[in-house]
């Protein structure tokens, strides 16, 4: 998504704007920009190659910025959910409630009290969610739509993150749940849908198309018995995007390419079933920026140390998480210099008092300054709201769509 970026002579552009005007226009760094067009581009580009009638949705565990949730209400079909608080940040951007999944292995009483009376899908992930969901519906006196996550019998190599096969609190495992139909039955509340979700950030196609087709033909082997047409099938998501020089954008056109193939049969097979794309990453990822600025610069033993007022509170991905054993940079730039002649080599660090406070290690950029802007790439998921905000009390960072 280079779009998004442009080098001018006064520094670096993100969405038409120079990072300076950004940095008066939040106020104050560090700051979190989203760029619309960038998100549009890759919507369009997506509805371009997928094949018609398959439902995008947003999930908004990736970005719960409520502007941008309320931004893409006019750009997707629907909303993934996976706390109350996300669920009413989907409502108050206009989405209906049939346009809402709710999904989570912990969702408690209240949560599903204020779902069941919201009238959102929620997806139950086990006999004790599916026995409270029912009854909440009688208490209220509603009809609960509700739809069983699957926690399939297929494991998924090379994605980022495994979400089922295998043993997982995720879903109701497949050979389970036929006894929750049967329950389902006994208490006479219809199956809205069923939900797949195998993994996430997955960069390779070969491994996605396997999955769908998996998902698809574990979705047809188990509505088999259903007297009652599904209104939905939930299929995940999984679409990763490259963070690192040594990995590729996903292809996503020999995806979906392979949906024209196996989709037909689906939708033969559950006649009026809406078919649904999970995606969270995919669509906002590479639309955001992190912006910190550089408030000292130091050499010690021989290594030179550019410090910022950001760090791991605001960007926890970027940092490492933590300290995890592998770490590697996420892309790094000086944005009022990007093509500054003098060159460094040095290490990127944030304003917390801890050594896990890395924004980047061992990086070549041009040589930083008191003032000059540090710029992390990819940041617009799992960045603000997946950091620890409150880690020893610093400010919180500004978001703004541009």
């Amino acid at each position: 998504m280079n779009l998004t970026f442009i080098r001018r002579p006064s520094g670096l552009q993100f969405g038409g704007v120079d990072v300076r005007q950004l940095a008066d226009r939040a106020g104050r760094t560090p700051f979190f920009a989203y760029d619309r067009a960038a998100i549009d581009a890759r919507i369009r580009e997506l509805r371009s190659l997928l094949p018609s009638g398959m439902h995008l949705h947003y999930s908004i565990k990736a970005n719960p910025m409520p502007a941008l949730v309320h931004y893409l209400a006019a750009w997707v079909d629907g909303f993934d959910v996976a706390s109350a608080q996300e669920m009413a940040v989907a409502l108050n951007a206009g989405a209906a409630p049939a346009d809402i999944g709710f999904a989570g292995p912990g969702k408690s009483h209240d949560d599903l009290r204020r779902a069941v009376a919201s009238g959102v899908n929620v997806h139950v992930e086990s006999q004790t969610q599916l026995r409270l969901v029912t009854a909440l519906g009688w208490e209220l006196g509603v009809q609960p739509s509700v739809a069983i996550r699957v926690n399939p019998d297929f494991q998924v190599g090379q994605s980022g993150m495994r979400m089922g096969g295998g043993a997982a609190p995720f879903g109701v495992d497949v050979e389970q749940v036929p006894a929750l139909l049967r329950e389902l039955e006994a208490r006479e509340v219809a199956l809205a849908g069923f939900h797949v979700f195998w993994g996430s950030q997955c960069l390779h196609a070969a491994t996605v198309v396997k999955a769908q087709r998996q998902s698809a033909e574990l979705v047809l082997r188990l509505a088999g018995g259903l007297t009652e047409p599904l209104r939905f099938v939930n299929l995940g998501g999984g679409f990763g995007i490259p963070y690192f020089p040594s990995e590729t954008p996903l292809d996503v056109k020999a995806v979906c390419e392979a949906m024209h193939d196996w989709l037909p049969g689906m939708r033969a097979g559950l006649p009026g079933t809406t078919p649904i794309l999970e995606l969270g990453r995919y669509l906002v990822g590479e639309a955001g920026i992190y912006v910190c600025r550089v408030i000292d610069h130091k050499v010690s033993r021989g290594k030179t140390f550019v410090i910022t007022d950001g760090g791991l509170h605001h960007h926890l991905a970027a940092s490492g998480n933590f300290g995890q054993v592998l770490r590697r940079n996420f892309p790094v730039v000086i944005g009022n210099r990007p093509d500054g002649v003098a060159r460094e080599r040095c290490h990127v660090v944030g304003c917390l008092c801890t050594p896990l406070d890395r924004l980047a290690d061992d990086i070549e950029l041009p040589e930083a300054n008191i003032g000059d802007f540090v710029v992390v790439k990819q940041s617009g998921a799992y960045g603000r709201s997946a950091s620890p905000l409150h880690f020893l009390s610093h400010p919180e960072p500004v978001e703004m769509l541009v």
